[in-house]
């Protein structure tokens, strides 16, 4: 099993920046992948970001240039850096991590709003 805790949502203007970190513990394999997913209300669940354990990155077109990815190994942890947020960015923001299994965090909601 795979523990996922997400921290650093909340509420931001239009502009602003937040920092999402991902925290893993557990029964974890390498290699993996870990990621950042989200879902606004009515819509389906959609990639943000990727990020393998050699380092190697996805993101959707929607937040390239805004938002940045990373991890730290030693740490078992992923971070999301938003910045330029806007409005469509409001969301419950899920952590992934994929390896010989898959598995979700609980969420952390993210609203971008004036």
């Amino acid at each position: 099993q795979v523990q996922l805790v997400e921290s650093g949502g909340g509420l931001v203007q239009p502009g602003g920046s937040l920092r999402l970190s991902c925290a893993a513990s557990g029964s974890i394999f390498s290699p993996n992948v870990m990621g950042w997913y989200r879902q606004a209300p009515g819509k389906q669940r959609e990639l943000v970001a990727t990020i393998a354990s050699g380092g190697s990155t996805n993101y959707a077109d929607s937040v390239k240039g805004r938002f940045t990815i990373s991890r730290d190994n030693a740490k078992n942890t992923v971070y999301l850096q938003m910045n330029n947020l806007k409005p469509e960015d409001t969301a419950v923001y899920y952590c992934r991590h994929i390896s010989r299994f898959d598995y979700w965090g609980q969420g952390t909601q993210v609203t971008v709003s004036s």
